[in-house]
């Protein structure tokens, strides 16, 4: 992964794309670069693209759940896309619990549903 955590800025929304292999170092970056950016900007959303990694495994899993979960601790709601048919797969063979985090199969889906989950804590 680069030095840099590519996160482009869409409206009230960030999109956040994981690319290459996820290792324990570059998690920990991760975490403090998208956390600090939703905190600056004052995100409401974020798409996490996946589309890019190399390997998803039950660690990747994880990872990404800590991370849906920290930035909605920070006010933003988050919705994963980019998952291919064979990690879904991968992910239900191995019991990894993804209940909490909101998917699409594309960014512009993911954009509709993050509309849809702020209208829906607006009540």
């Amino acid at each position: 992964m680069p030095d840099e955590v590519p996160i482009m800025r869409i409206g009230r929304n960030l999109l956040v794309t994981l690319q290459g292999d996820l290792e324990d170092a570059t998690v920990e970056q991760i975490e403090r670069v998208v956390t600090r950016e939703v905190a600056r900007t004052q995100a409401r959303g974020m798409l996490i693209d996946i589309s890019g990694l190399t390997l998803v495994d039950s660690f990747v899993a994880r990872v990404i759940a800590r991370l849906v979960g920290m930035t909605r601790l920070l006010g933003a709601e988050t919705t994963v896309v980019g998952m291919q048919p064979a990690v879904a797969i991968t992910l239900v063979e191995l019991g990894v619990s993804m209940k909490h985090v909101h998917t699409a199969l594309n960014a512009e889906q993911g954009m509709a549903r993050l509309e849809g989950l702020r209208d829906d804590h607006l009540y």
